[in-house]
């Protein structure tokens, strides 16, 4: 199955038919996304493709392009629109670049970076949202991304280094394991801090040489590290 007629066959079970939701994206990338200063053509083409009511609850589908983050579950939520598309914007991915995303959550974050990116690696600590997720992915055909379960402190060594990496959830301070999986050139965008946090963009230059700076402040769910 296509990933357009799998789309297609997934819209058909929701109460508001398929145009309905489809004039919702539009709205909500012109209003929540753009307006506010996401400018990038890829991404918001990839907000404006990417059903987003799949990937919230059942329940909610009907709030799914809100101005707001939503439960998923498991003291989880998929992030705000806005939050998503500024951060995809700041990551600046390119159609060559193997992305590493800790917090699959709804899996709706690697769905808009499969879109952006040539693959993407995305860890999930919580084992059910890790299959869910990892099903609905492959059932909607984003097959260049890639689920597993585990401990996103310590990053995925294996399929290191990453020309991009994104965290959903906040540390208090960025893992060094996922600073080191950075390859040379590469870009992190991440959410950190406890009581107060902000994002975080590191870069690592050609020399290996890594420079950080600070974004606005944001509020994202807490990254728990696999042994707790």
């Amino acid at each position: 199955m296509t990933a357009l007629r799998a789309l297609s066959a997934a819209a058909a079970v929701w109460p508001l038919l398929a145009q309905d939701y489809s004039t919702l994206r539009r709205n909500m990338v012109r209003d929540q996304i753009e307006r506010r200063g996401v400018r990038n053509p890829a991404v918001l083409d990839a907000m404006r493709t990417v059903p987003r009511h799949l990937f919230v609850p059942k329940g909610l589908q009907n709030a799914a392009y809100d101005d707001s983050p939503l439960p998923i579950g498991f003291d989880q939520t998929i992030s705000q629109p806005y939050i998503v598309g500024a951060m995809t914007q700041m990551l600046e991915v390119t159609p060559r670049d193997r992305v590493l995303e800790i917090g699959t959550g709804s899996g709706y974050q690697a769905a808009i970076l499969s879109r952006l990116a040539k693959e993407v690696y995305s860890i999930e600590l919580v084992p059910q949202l890790a299959r869910s997720s990892a099903a609905l992915l492959r059932d909607l055909g984003f097959l260049n991304v890639t689920v597993k379960q585990g401990d996103g402190y310590l990053g995925w060594p294996e399929k290191a280094p990453f020309d991009r990496i994104i965290l959903t959830a906040a540390p208090p301070e960025i893992p060094p394991a996922l600073i080191e999986q950075l390859g040379r050139g590469g870009r992190l965008v991440a959410p950190e801090g406890v009581s107060y946090q902000e994002l975080v963009i590191i870069r690592k230059d050609a020399s290996g040489v890594v420079r950080r700076e600070t974004s606005f402040a944001v509020r994202f769910v807490p990254m728990v590290p696999g042994s707790k």
